[in-house]
């Protein structure tokens, strides 16, 4: 039995000089780190992975616009002014030829009328708002 405490003795005194005089050995497994690949648009013109319909630009649609007024200048039909009035949110917009509402362009602006331009999805197509009828009293 002393024998083999001896021997177990023996054995857990070399182990750790046997660690000690063994070369360390370079770690063989590469360190892979997790690599992210990340797309940033730098070219020119629209980002294609933007969406083409926007909440600011959808509003106001011409449905939701009521012609309230015209100033019509028949001598520089340019400086003639329209008074539009949204009804879902209570918006007034004050538009004269060449400006852009939403999707609407205001193309011509007449005695008792609006010519828009709509732009929905590459297509243009005119749209015509109208005062309301006047009453006539005898």
């Amino acid at each position: 039995m002393r024998a083999i405490s001896l021997a177990l003795g023996a054995l857990l005194a070399a182990a750790p000089l046997t660690a000690q005089a063994a070369p360390a050995k370079p770690d063989s497994t590469p360190n892979t780190g997790l690599v992210r690949e990340v797309f940033a648009y730098e070219g020119g013109g629209r980002d294609p992975f933007v969406s083409l319909l926007r909440s600011g630009d959808v509003r106001p649609l011409l449905n939701d616009l009521k012609l309230v007024t015209v100033v019509y200048d028949g001598v520089y039909p340019g400086r003639s002014v329209a008074v539009l009035h949204d009804i879902t949110n209570g918006k007034r917009y004050r538009v004269k030829t060449g400006e852009v509402v939403g999707r609407l362009r205001v193309t011509q602006i007449r005695p008792r009328e609006v010519v828009f331009t709509v732009q929905e999805f590459g297509y243009e197509r005119q749209e015509t708002l109208s005062l309301a009828k006047q009453e006539v009293r005898p």
